[in-house]
């Protein structure tokens, strides 16, 4: 029987040794001002780089954008908020209503 638990146990050991661990964003973000003047905070969500969260003005509400195909740049959305980077500059606009909130976003 203890021949029987120690085999589980150590069978359990070695399974959770295969888990990969799975990334968490990163704490820091990137802080943008736009030409409009409002704050786009934004960090890659994932290592592959198909995510981003957002957050506007420094709000506590985070949106979280997927990847989305585009003509040059990158494009991220999730329906409601869109975020366009190109080199080291976005915009970044609601979706559905097409209601700009910044353009020329970039570090300042």
């Amino acid at each position: 029987m203890k021949a029987l638990l120690a085999a589980l146990a150590l069978a359990t050991l070695a399974g959770c040794s295969l888990l990969q661990p799975t990334s968490a964003p990163a704490d820091t973000w990137t802080r943008w001002v736009c030409d409009s003047q409002a704050e786009v905070l934004w960090r890659y969500a994932d290592a592959s780089q198909q995510a981003v969260d957002v957050r506007l003005g420094g709000a506590d509400q985070v949106y979280r954008l997927k990847a989305e195909p585009g003509a040059s740049g990158a494009l991220y959305s999730d329906g409601v908020l869109a975020f366009h980077t190109k080199g080291n500059e976005g915009l970044v606009y609601w979706e559905a209503t097409n209601d700009l909130i910044g353009r020329g976003c970039k570090a300042p």
